[in-house]
């Protein structure tokens, strides 16, 4: 069965919260994003990408529940479901987007993430605007247009607190 994904969209005028992302596994065969990228060769070279907050929807749970428990646990932000965005795939998962409101923190990176920095392993919290979303290969990359679309109508509201 496969586990869906909850996301967390925190928006602070033009910008969104995005997880940085670096990650090389022992080979090429054991790493989903080279064989995405249909990379070749025995080894994984290595994958610099972003990510949004989120994560696994857990039994019993709903996907806004999981968007607000995740965001807390990656980034120690507190905040409620304003409305849903939209819904996709990720990493051939389904997953569910939803604009935070009631924003309240600072994002620290905390949670599995915090504890799982390692050379091959690594996370960065960072504010985005949509000019650095192919430098930063959002992905999936599928959500880098309507994210840009809502950031635009953002851009003059402030979400943060």
């Amino acid at each position: 069965m496969t586990v869906p994904r909850a996301v967390a969209v925190v928006v602070d005028g033009p910008r969104v919260l995005v997880m940085k992302r670096f990650r090389r596994k022992g080979s090429s065969s054991e790493c989903g994003l080279c064989e995405l990228g249909r990379e070749a060769g025995p080894e994984c070279p290595g994958h610099r990408y972003a990510i949004l907050p989120g994560g696994h929807v857990e039994e019993g749970e709903t996907a806004e529940a999981a968007a607000v428990r995740e965001l807390e646990e990656e980034t120690t932000l507190r905040a409620r479901i304003g409305r849903p965005l939209w819904t996709g795939y990720h990493a051939r998962r389904p997953a569910s987007y939803f604009l935070m409101t009631d924003v309240a923190g600072v994002p620290v990176l905390s949670g599995p993430e915090a504890e799982a920095q390692a050379p091959d392993d690594s996370y960065e919290l960072m504010w985005a605007g949509p000019e650095l979303f192919e430098e930063l290969n959002l992905l999936p990359v599928d959500v880098r247009e309507p994210l840009a679309r809502l950031l635009e109508g953002q851009s003059s509201a402030r979400t943060m607190t």
